[in-house]
């Protein structure tokens, strides 16, 4: 059983990775992995490139302690989770989490659980550069929404 994180600056290959992640469990009935990348416009702007900015030990300290809480709810046996930091341009991986379980119900929802944290709660900081200069990204509202279907409040909401 392996829950791992990975905070890093180079790109990744994401067959690789799931190879790693399913070697030698014969349990795993199914992988659910969800792929983001940059897009080149967010918020009505082009974007030329994204930075994005993490605290090193709390950010993958977060994480992990997400993914405790996903093998909590979730029947799952291992769960993967890359994110990158830096400067990125539009079509660069920033993130990747990947799930394994017996059954893909599991796996789904695991994965979707994760997703929706990493959106909300881990210490990430995005800049964009725009036509119109840098800009910080700040966390949207719906996505703190998301967190209600799981019963967990968001930290992010401002009244």
């Amino acid at each position: 059983m392996s829950f791992t994180v990975s905070i890093q600056t180079q790109d990744f290959d994401v067959s690789e990775e799931l190879a790693t992640l399913r070697a030698g469990d014969a349990r795993v009935g199914a992988v659910c992995s969800f792929l983001g990348t940059v897009r080149e416009r967010n918020d009505g702007s082009s974007v030329a490139s994204m930075e994005l900015e993490h605290y090193p030990g709390m950010t993958e300290k977060s994480i992990s302690a997400m993914m405790i809480e996903a093998k909590k709810c979730f029947d799952i046996y291992a769960a993967r989770v890359i994110h990158r930091v830096g400067l990125l341009h539009p079509e660069d991986q920033i993130v990747w989490v990947a799930v394994t379980s017996a059954h893909r119900g599991e796996s789904f929802k695991a994965c979707e659980f994760l997703m929706d944290h990493l959106k909300t709660q881990a210490p990430f900081w995005k800049k964009e550069l725009t036509p119109d200069g840098a800009r910080w990204v700040d966390a949207r509202v719906s996505d703190d929404q998301t967190l209600v279907r799981w019963g967990i409040e968001a930290k992010n909401t401002f009244s």
